[in-house]
């Protein structure tokens, strides 16, 4: 039996160890460096957004359920203050904290026979793996890669964050109607996101700020309470999104709880996901090889799809010796995928092009095309297919 380590337990190590189980036959091993109630009781991480391929998955792969909270069936777009459209989604997204959600599904993966070894594995520990696996998958997320895959230049072109990203989950916002995922654009200044969600302590509404740097969203230096990142965030919102701040609880508007907020700035980078270490192939999978901006809502939903892709590279390697051509045979399986989210991601935090423009206020006025745009954040090669290839006439 094909012995795997894999390394991490965010979105791509769970989703990658559940497909490896359903597929078997594998002997899973996960490392990591928190345990469920350590995850369960930390800080938020971030924001998420599963949309209806990586929801398939979950209930394809036997993953728990999540009936309870709200559906997000549409997205709203303002920009500069006005609403433009409401887009459908074809499927329902959904959206978990995912200390709920990760601590879950550690618990749930060690019932099924999924070993788990608590503590942080650094470059050192990596080599002394290597040894004793088949196959290391590097899902170390953002703080990753741990291995050395190289960067490929042409997908990280990014000098620097192009965002500052601040993120609460509140209590006390009225939702919008139908529910979903509201995109308030800021031309120059950023973009504020709604995202209705379920959290142990019930629903929340999701208030997240993508500020351009030294622009007048970037308001939450020194932030260090949970009672000042409520006041700041409610300032900013008084301030510049006027429609969302009249839909703020005075009374109820406040944190889920001490550690329901963080800040972090993310620099986009893309590496070629395979490598050797110690002679035994290493895999990448999820934001420790292809780390975007959430400005798109692509980062659960790609490490999703790349933990699928990487194990039915497996499934059809599994006749002989896993090595860089395994690796090869995966990257040529995510490369468009890979290629296309970033583009786009890349895209959106820069200004528009004339022809994006011209889309979103088309959307304005055509139900279809509100719905087309909605559909780019559920299957971003539709989004890459308006953007740019259209744009170029192929």
């Amino acid at each position: 039996m094909k012995r795997i380590a894999v390394l991490g337990s965010g979105t791509a190590g769970l989703h990658l160890s559940y497909a490896l189980v359903s597929r078997g036959p594998f002997e899973v091993t996960v490392y990591t460096d928190r345990s469920p109630e350590e995850v369960r009781s930390g800080r938020v991480s971030s924001t998420q957004v599963h949309f209806g391929a990586a929801r398939a998955r979950e209930a394809a792969y036997g993953m728990p359920a999540w009936e309870q909270g709200p559906d997000l069936e549409s997205i709203h777009v303002t920009v500069g203050g006005q609403k433009l459209f409401t887009g459908r989604l074809e499927r329902p997204a959904k959206s978990v904290d995912q200390r709920a959600y990760f601590a879950r599904c550690m618990e749930d993966l060690e019932a099924k026979g999924v070993s788990f070894v608590y503590g942080r594995v650094d470059e050192e520990r990596l080599q002394e793996l290597a040894p004793a696996y088949d196959l290391l998958v590097d899902c170390s997320g953002k703080r990753g890669p741990l291995a050395p895959f190289p960067q490929l230049e042409e997908l990280s072109p990014v000098p620097a964050p192009q965002r500052k990203c601040s993120v609460g989950y509140f209590h006390g916002v009225a939702p919008l109607e139908p529910s979903g995922v509201s995109i308030s654009i800021l031309p120059g200044a950023g973009e504020l996101f709604e995202i209705p969600a379920l959290t142990a302590q019930g629903p929340v509404t999701i208030l997240f700020i993508e500020a351009v740097p030294g622009g007048p969203l970037d308001a939450f230096g020194g932030i260090k309470t949970a009672e000042s990142f409520r006041d700041r965030i409610r300032a900013v919102v008084d301030s510049h999104f006027p429609a969302v701040a009249a839909r703020l609880d005075g009374e109820r508007f406040g944190l889920c709880d001490e550690r329901g907020f963080v800040q972090i700035a993310v620099q986009p980078s893309v590496h070629r996901p395979y490598c050797t270490v110690g002679g035994t192939l290493v895999l990448g999978c999820g934001d420790s090889v292809v780390l975007n901006d959430p400005i798109t809502g692509q980062g659960c939903n790609t490490a999703s799809y790349c933990a699928e892709q990487l194990v039915l590279t497996l499934a059809e390697e599994l006749g002989r010796p896993w090595d860089e051509q395994t690796g090869e045979a995966y990257w040529r399986r995510i490369r468009d995928h890979v290629t296309e989210v970033t583009t786009w991601t890349n895209a959106m935090m820069g200004p528009l092009p004339d022809h994006a423009v011209g889309l979103l206020m088309a959307g304005a006025g055509d139900p279809s095309t509100a719905d087309r745009i909605a559909g780019w954040f559920a299957d971003p090669r539709t989004a890459y297919d308006d953007l740019f290839r259209a744009a170029a006439g192929t």
